[in-house]
């Protein structure tokens, strides 16, 4: 695995991996609302490597990018993101983005500024597409509803209570995911409070974006997703021309967690679908 470096547009430093097959097609990880590059857990990780030219960002003000004051709240500068580590790696066609929750609204943001010229499809896990009120989108479940303010707080008493009652949310039933669940919680405790609140300090709608684009997506999402409400995927399976949809019975918000051989098995299938 190598860690490499891109800047973004507003002089933000951008980290991301990259391993697996070099010759593949490049395969695009963009993570959720604070977590890392290395949520995706090392079995999901080695087993998309064997296939896919894997490059797993770490998205601003989490993991080791920089974490700017400010500027969360222009889709702009995510967009910026996506475009800096596509032209660091050389990516200039065929990429699959995946995006899983906040994650997706990225997706969203880079397709909206840039096209779909690099892009051959996009995967949607537990995904927003959009963010503000009233946006179906965007629409949020029980646990990240419970979650917030306390999710954003400086005092760690507060915040630990509210992100450990949010942790199993992302693994689902806890039995055999103890691991996981413990790692995916030190994700979100050590992204900055401040980034964690300026992520939701913004409003911007993609439903256009959606209705007119012209590469597949797939969305998958859990039906029993209590961080992204499965309303929100089935909205952008709705409005997408060129959407598939499969959606895990009883599931919650992270699948790769849940059922890492699935996840990759239906990841796989979908790439392969694209020719």
């Amino acid at each position: 695995m190598s860690i490499r470096e891109a800047v973004s547009v507003d002089g933000t430093s951008i980290v991301y991996r990259v391993t697996g097959n070099s010759a593949g097609t490049p395969l695009v990880l963009l993570h959720g609302w604070a977590q890392s590059s290395q949520c995706w857990g090392e079995q999901v990780l080695a087993d998309l490597a064997a296939d896919y030219r894997l490059i797993a960002v770490d998205l601003r003000g989490h993991g080791y990018s920089d974490a700017p004051e400010s500027g969360y709240d222009d889709s702009a500068n995510w967009a910026g993101d996506v475009a800096a580590v596509l032209a660091a790696e050389g990516v200039t066609e065929n990429a699959i983005l995946l995006g899983w929750s906040y994650g997706g609204l990225v997706i969203c943001d880079y397709l909206a500024a840039h096209g779909t010229g690099a892009v051959a499809g996009a995967v949607l896990v537990g995904a927003i597409t959009s963010i503000g009120r009233g946006e179906k989108g965007g629409k949020v479940g029980s646990a990240m509803r419970s979650a917030v303010p306390g999710a954003m707080s400086e005092d760690p008493r507060e915040a630990i209570r509210a992100l450990g009652a949010f942790g199993n949310a992302l693994t689902g039933p806890p039995e055999g995911k103890g691991a996981a669940s413990q790692a995916l919680f030190g994700y979100s405790l050590s992204t900055r409070p401040r980034v964690r609140a300026a992520l939701f300090n913004r409003a911007v709608g993609h439903d256009e974006l959606l209705r007119n684009l012209d590469i597949p997506v797939l969305v998958l999402h859990g039906t029993d997703d209590s961080v992204v409400d499965v309303s929100a995927g089935k909205h952008a399976e709705e409005l997408i021309p060129k959407s598939q949809a499969s959606y895990w019975e009883g599931c919650n918000h992270g699948p790769f967690v849940e059922d890492p051989t699935r996840f990759v098995s239906e990841v796989r299938t979908f790439i392969s679908s694209l020719g």
